[in-house]
């Protein structure tokens, strides 16, 4: 599979062998159908010059039929004649959901788009990058800020500057919030885990690329499930991070900033999920065709769940 996005094209039925004749297009199967699949995945995929939504698979099957309906395409029921029909999957999925689905869709030899985090334990994580590896297929977790136009360039100009003495990664959302009104509010794993789960991988994804690896973790509780950290890299650069989905609506924001030997460098604003995510199917695409792993991969959706969990620990310390 690493070495070909090429698979015959599958035949109209659901489960059924593929058919015969080749496609030049990646053919990437959808696992999800929240707001996030409905909103983000399923039309970046859909508007994808060098991708086919080949199908949607979801928990509720009405609302995979629905989903698979507005744009064109089949439902699944069963997951693994969705996984036989494809080049690739895109995962939106609760993460301790994805991490064993994901897993099983490597070994049937898909490559992986997936969603932060991982998995909320590392055993989870690092089953996906052990099947991945096993399997030789490619991997790509969506961070958002990693494929943002405007984020990701700002990134990558940081990161060779070198020089940043400390940074400040701030997160507030308004989930919780009594005048908020988001559908991500009624997600169970994120009223069961927090900011630092939900929000928490956007930061680091920003602050170890150009800060360098977690070295140490200090972390504490504020108010609702705000959560601040205290980070050591191995530039030997410090970070503190507030993360929070209880802050009030007026109070909601994020913010990168970084200071060093250039000055003070703060991290632009991004753009919309449907053109940050196009922009991960365009690096997993890339992975395959040359062989090089993203950096952004599922070994790095490992570290992430690696220095999450070890604040997790400290915090219920």
């Amino acid at each position: 599979m690493s070495e070909s996005l090429i698979r015959p094209a599958p035949s109209s039925t659901p489960g059924a062998p593929p058919g015969p004749g080749p496609t030049t297009r990646t053919r990437v199967g959808l696992l999800g159908t929240g707001p996030w699949a409905a909103g983000t995945h399923a039309p970046a995929l859909a508007a994808h010059p060098g991708a086919d939504l080949a199908g949607v698979w979801g928990r509720r099957p009405e609302a995979a039929a629905a989903l698979a309906a507005a744009h064109g395409t089949t439902a699944y029921d069963d997951v693994d004649a969705l996984f036989a029909a494809c080049d690739a999957v895109a995962i939106a999925l609760p993460p301790d959901v994805q991490a064993p689905l994901a897993a099983r869709a490597a070994a049937a030899g898909c490559h992986l788009l997936l969603d932060k985090p991982l998995a909320t334990t590392v055993a989870g994580a690092r089953e996906v990058v052990d099947a991945a590896a096993r399997a030789g297929v490619a991997s790509v977790v969506f961070c958002t800020l990693r494929f943002a136009p405007g984020t990701a360039e700002w990134i990558a100009g940081q990161a060779a500057a070198g020089g940043w003495f400390t940074a400040h990664a701030r997160w507030l959302g308004a989930l919780y919030s009594p005048d908020a009104d988001s559908p991500y509010a009624a997600s169970p794993w994120r009223g069961e885990k927090g900011a630092l789960w939900d929000v928490g991988p956007h930061a680091l994804s920003v602050l170890l690329p150009v800060l360098g690896d977690v070295t140490s973790t200090t972390a504490a509780r504020g108010p609702g499930d705000t959560v601040h950290l205290v980070l050591r890299h191995t530039s030997q650069a410090s970070s503190t991070v507030t993360l929070s989905l209880s802050a009030p609506v007026g109070a909601a924001g994020a913010a990168v900033e970084l200071r060093g030997t250039a000055g003070v460098a703060g991290m632009p604003s991004w753009g919309d999920g449907v053109t940050s995510f196009g922009a991960a199917v365009d690096a997993l695409l890339h992975a395959v065709r040359t062989g090089k792993p993203h950096p952004c991969d599922a070994a790095f959706g490992l570290r992430l769940t690696e220095i999450l969990a070890d604040a997790q620990a400290l915090l219920d310390g």
